[in-house]
């Protein structure tokens, strides 16, 4: 749509239609990059909310906001930038959009797999760490990633 046609088509369907555009259907409208970008900004925001957690003490099911256990940060911070998570981790997997490892970006879900399916998650921070709550008796902290059993995760 040309910036030519836009006045046309505001007055052919009125403004209560075009508001009704905007807030229902705007978003298959826009590029497809405009998704990712509003993503990353999400992811963004999540990671500092997770980061901002640091030394915050590990409880099973614990799910903030001074205490966790690691699908407990990973869906406070979400929640906090904006996102809904389900609760356990391996449903946080089946909820988020798998990524080769070459294309994480910090924000994004790290899962971690054994024979038994998905048993933790964290939030990547680039560089190879991640933010999470790891076990009874630690804290909210940054970690190298110590598996090679790990996928990625994007929130969208």
């Amino acid at each position: 749509m040309t910036a030519h046609t836009r006045p046309r088509l505001l007055s052919r369907t009125g403004v209560a239609s075009v508001l009704t555009l905007a807030a229902f259907g705007a978003t298959n409208l826009l590029p497809s990059g405009a998704h990712e970008a509003e993503a990353a900004t999400v992811s963004a925001k999540a990671l500092r909310v997770a980061a901002s957690k640091k030394g915050a003490p590990y409880r099973y099911g614990a799910s903030g906001p001074h205490r966790f256990d690691c699908s407990g940060l990973t869906l406070y911070s979400f929640k906090r930038a904006g996102k809904r998570l389900p609760r356990t981790a391996a449903s946080q997997y089946n909820r988020t959009r798998h990524v080769p490892a070459s294309s994480r970006k910090g924000g994004d879900l790290v899962f971690f797999h054994s024979r038994g399916g998905v048993y933790h998650v964290g939030i990547y921070a680039g560089s190879g760490r991640i933010w999470h709550a790891p076990k009874s008796g630690t804290v909210v902290r940054l970690e190298r990633i110590w598996s090679r059993s790990v996928s990625y995760g994007r929130v969208g």
